[in-house]
Parts: structure tokens; C-alpha cells; sequence
């Protein structure tokens, strides 16, 4: 069982005037908000490297006569696209995995160390991988093999911030909190497209080299300054949910480690259905969690096919009559993520103000599946409706994508069926993003494989993971409808009534 009181980061004892009463619980939110923002977003820019070379990697592009591309041994040949879809297995299959039980060991345990651990295993993963290319490897096990545990370093990530950030927040605006935070994610994946395609002339192994170190160097601020909890720094969460309140006065915060104690001693005569982390079929079990993992498990497939396939396919398709470069298709295609940024902000927006997130969630879906058939059929024509119908694209599909990872995953985590007990959030976290990982591990193999018969199978395949992820939510979404419908009968007829 993880402890009651985790040990404060040490930035704060080198710098105590970060503690109450010198500084507010808004400092302190916004303060978590942007450690744990900058966590994900070099995780996710630390995995975005694969995606960036994969054009020079895999087969060359046959219909550009001034290519020198020469690709690189065993992903340049015949089966190329077999074997780059085969490492993107590798990876997301271990970091699927890896979530189901790093949400369990997370509720278990200081959450800053466990954070920490997993973003320095990935920052080494990553850099080891490009010494691939300086110390000439060309053995398909080795990168299988890097891949492979990396994803598992990399698992750890998600739940753990997750869990911070609900401990933090109150369900109250959530969407919209969240839908701002999560754009770390699109962010991540445009400074990790940027840095890796920059650095790609020098090399392929640089492109692997500078992420690592980044990951790495988060890994320190995090480790020096993140507060898991408000109860660490003297703030508790009031039980209903919606708004936090000092649990110490200024006098007594003066001698906070007495307090603490104090505290801890209270805490083990809590109720133990409060304290005890969910069981991993209990957690299954809570309402909602089923129908949305199923459907983050089609929108994930989705979302990842775009994450690890778009240069590539960027590269090997001509925009208006016109081979772009390696560095120039992976530069472009973070426009997808800029969209996503926007749509993890709107769906969250959204879903606060009508507060329905199945609603929400369906709704970009269903819209996305136009879009895609426009991208696919008129991306070609010029950069401009290129560039247009890329940001549509990915604002549609990562709205859903991000509003479940995040708001949809912390509403399910700490639901009043259990009791308040946010040490289940980790878990529930998990449980979602977890099966959501597994379609995203499908998703780039098909795509490696399915793409020899054209990208047009690879566009309907898409398009079919969007449909069945809109399936899953129809009950749900119909429940939110139907109470909408009755709170908007009640709010008439009181209105009558006075």
C-alpha cells in the first residue's frame, strides 16, 4: 500500500518560500499544472522520433527520380513498411501492457518517484536506440528489443499524471481544465517533429539523441518540484469535490512537518474503504469504464495510425505534383497536432457546458469521418487545402481522444460509487488508456501492412475504427441525452411554478 505521506520534493526544502503560507493554492494548481504538462509532453516527444524517420529508414520513394534515399537495413527493403509496423508493435504492445500494471503499482506508491523512474528509463531507451546508427546496427532484434522495454518505461507516465492532476482538481470545469492540460500531448508530439526532423540531416541517430536528453532533464524538475497531493503541502480536498479549502491554519503551517505527522496519524483511522487502492475487476466493473475504454480503443487506433505514420505517408505522396523532403513532411505534419490542440480544448469546453462528455465524444467522431475522406481525396490538390484539411482532421480526431484520456477517465476515477477514494483514479486511469494502447498498437501495424495495397485501404480502415468507436458510446450518450431532456423539463416546470 502506498504510503500516507509521500516525501516532499527536495526543490522544496532548497527553497521553502515555495511553501504556505508564502505562496497560494492557485500557485500551487497552476504550479502542478505545468510540471506535469511538461512530463507528458516529452514523453510524447520522446516517442514521436520513430514516426520522423521512418522515411529514411524504410523503402525509398520510387517515383522521386532525385531521391538519394538509401533507407536503412532490415527497414529498406520489399517488406520494409512489414518491419517499421512491426516496431511500432513492439512498443505500444509493451507500453499496453505495461499500463494496466503501472496504473496498480502507482496507487501503491509515491507517485513523483514512479514518474521520475519511468521518464529517465525512457530517456535512456531513447538515446540507446539511435546508437543504433552510430555504432552501424542493422539487427532487427535490437530495435525490437529497445522498443520493447522502452514502452514499458513509458507506460508509467500517464497514469501518474493523470492521478496528480485529479488530486488537484475538482470535477468542477474539469473538462476544460483538462482539455487545456492534455493538449501536452499534441504539444509533445510538435516539439518532438520539430527537434527530430531539425536534427535528421546530421543523422537519424540525432533525432533519437535529443529527445532522450529532453525526457531526461524534465525527469530532474519533476523529481526536484512536483507535489503528488494537496494534503503534502497542507491543503485537503473538500469532500465535495468541487472546491479545495487550507485544512491548517497560518499559524500551524509555520511548523508544517509537525502538522504532517499529525495528519498521518489521523489518516490510518479513516475508513479503510476510503484508503485501500480498487481492485483491478472492481474497477471494470464502475459505470462507464467499459463503454469508454472499448471506444478509446478505436479512437486511439486511429489517432496513433496519424502519430506514427504521417510523415512517412507526407513523404510518399506528392502535394500538388511535389515530393516533399524528410524534414519538410515531418515539419508538416505536425499541423494534425496543432489541430488536436484546439480539439482537446473544444471537446473539453464543450462537454462542460452541456456537461455530456458521450455526447461530445460522438459528435467528433461522426464529424471526423467526412474529414478524413476530404484529407485523403484533396490533401493532394495543394499545401493550402493540405494543410487546411490536416488541421480539421486532427482538431476532430484527438477531441474525443484527449477529453477521454483525461476529463472522462478523472470523472470515472473518483465517482461517487466509490466513496471519494481518488487513490482508485490511477487504476481507472490505467484501465482506460491501457485498452485504448492496444488498439493503438494495431493501428500502426495494419497501417505498415495494409499500405502496400494503397493508402486508400489505409484511409477505410480508419474510417471503420471511427465508426465502432461512435458505437460504443450510443448508450451512454443516450443516457446523458435523456437527462438533459429531463433537467430541462424539471428547470421549465419550476420556472412555471414561480
Amino acid at each position: 500500500m502506498r504510503s500516507n505521506t509521500p516525501s516532499l520534493a527536495p526543490g522544496f526544502t532548497l527553497f521553502p518560500s515555495l511553501k504556505p503560507p508564502h505562496t497560494t493554492l492557485f500557485f500551487h494548481q497552476i504550479f502542478v499544472l505545468i510540471l506535469t504538462f511538461l512530463a507528458y509532453a516529452s514523453f510524447h516527444a520522446s516517442r514521436k522520433p520513430p514516426s520522423i524517420v521512418k522515411s529514411v529508414l524504410g523503402p525509398t520513394v520510387q517515383t522521386d527520380s532525385t531521391s538519394n534515399d538509401t533507407g536503412w537495413a532490415p527497414f529498406n527493403g520489399p517488406e520494409g513498411t512489414h518491419r517499421l509496423g512491426e516496431l511500432d508493435l513492439a512498443f505500444l504492445t509493451s507500453y499496453a501492457i505495461g499500463m494496466y500494471f503501472a496504473g496498480h503499482v502507482g496507487d501503491r506508491i509515491d507517485l513523483r518517484l514512479f514518474l521520475v523512474f519511468g521518464m529517465m528509463g525512457s530517456g535512456i531507451l531513447t538515446i540507446i536506440f539511435g546508437f543504433g546508427y552510430w555504432f552501424d546496427v542493422h539487427l532487427l532484434g535490437y530495435f525490437i528489443g529497445v522498443q520493447v522495454i522502452c514502452g514499458v518505461f513509458q507506460s508509467i507516465g500517464w497514469p501518474c499524471v493523470v492521478s496528480v492532476v485529479g488530486n488537484w482538481f475538482g470535477k468542477e470545469k474539469r473538462g476544460l481544465i483538462m482539455g487545456v492540460w492534455t493538449s501536452h500531448t499534441s504539444v509533445g508530439n510538435i516539439i518532438g517533429s520539430v527537434v527530430a526532423s531539425g536534427v535528421l540531416e546530421f543523422g537519424w541517430g540525432w533525432s533519437f539523441l535529443v529527445p532522450g536528453i529532453l525526457i531526461i532533464v524534465v525527469g530532474i524538475l519533476v523529481f526536484c518540484f512536483l507535489v503528488v497531493s494537496p494534503d503534502d503541502l497542507g491543503f485537503e480536498m473538500m469532500s465535495s469535490g468541487k472546491e479545495i479549502e487550507m485544512s491548517v491554519g497560518e499559524e500551524n503551517v509555520a511548523n508544517l512537518e509537525k502538522v504532517e505527522s499529525e495528519e498521518a496519524g489521523l489518516l490510518e483511522n479513516k475508513d479503510s474503504d476510503s484508503l485501500a487502492a480498487i481492485g483491478f475487476l472492481e474497477a471494470w466493473r464502475l459505470p462507464g469504464v467499459a463503454p469508454f475504454s472499448f471506444c478509446l480503443f478505436f479512437s486511439k487506433l486511429v489517432a496513433y495510425t496519424f502519430l506514427y505514420w504521417l510523415p512517412f505517408y507526407i513523404r510518399h505522396t506528392a502535394v500538388a505534383g511535389v515530393h516533399l523532403s524528410h524534414k519538410t513532411a515531418g515539419i508538416l505534419s505536425t499541423i494534425f497536432d496543432i489541430g488536436g490542440v484546439l480539439g482537446g480544448v473544444l471537446a473539453g469546453f464543450i462537454s462542460d457546458v452541456i456537461d455530456a462528455r458521450a455526447v461530445t465524444s460522438v459528435t467528433f467522431l461522426l464529424l471526423s469521418i467526412p474529414a478524413l475522406i476530404l484529407y485523403r481525396i484533396y490533401g493532394s490538390v495543394s499545401m493550402v487545402t493540405n494543410i487546411g484539411l490536416m488541421f480539421l482532421s486532427g482538431l476532430l480526431v484527438n477531441g474525443p481522444y484527449s477529453l477521454i484520456t483525461t476529463a472522462v477517465a478523472a470523472d470515472l476515477g473518483t465517482q461517487d460509487l466509490i466513496k471519494g477514494n481518488s487513490r482508485a483514479l490511477a487504476t481507472v486511469t490505467a484501465i482506460i488508456d491501457g485498452t485504448g494502447s492496444v488498439g493503438a498498437a494495431l493501428g500502426p501495424l495494419l497501417a505498415g501492412y495494409i499500405s502496400t495495397r494503397g493508402w486508400n485501404s489505409v484511409f477505410l480502415m480508419l474510417i471503420f475504427a471511427i465508426f465502432f468507436a461512435s458505437i460504443f458510446l450510443v448508450r451512454v450518450a443516450k443516457t446523458e441525452i435523456g437527462r438533459m431532456v429531463s433537467e430541462g423539463k424539471e428547470l421549465g416546470s419550476s420556472v412555471t411554478a414561480s
